[in-house]
């Protein structure tokens, strides 16, 4: 499932591995966010996005 937040689209995963939320960016499949909520993973993503 995709989600839009303002001018993002991404997905949410689990990482069982790390037990973190992964937010993927749906327009670019490497550019991934982690957190250990969701809400967290999407904050990431946001500011990784707007450093690029």
């Amino acid at each position: 499932m995709t989600f839009k937040k303002e001018d993002l689209a991404y997905r949410i995963a689990f990482d069982t591995n790390t037990n973190q939320f992964m937010a993927i960016d749906s327009k670019n499949e490497d550019h991934v966010a982690y957190g250990v909520t969701i809400e967290l993973a999407i904050k990431n993503l946001n500011a990784e996005k707007s450093h690029v």
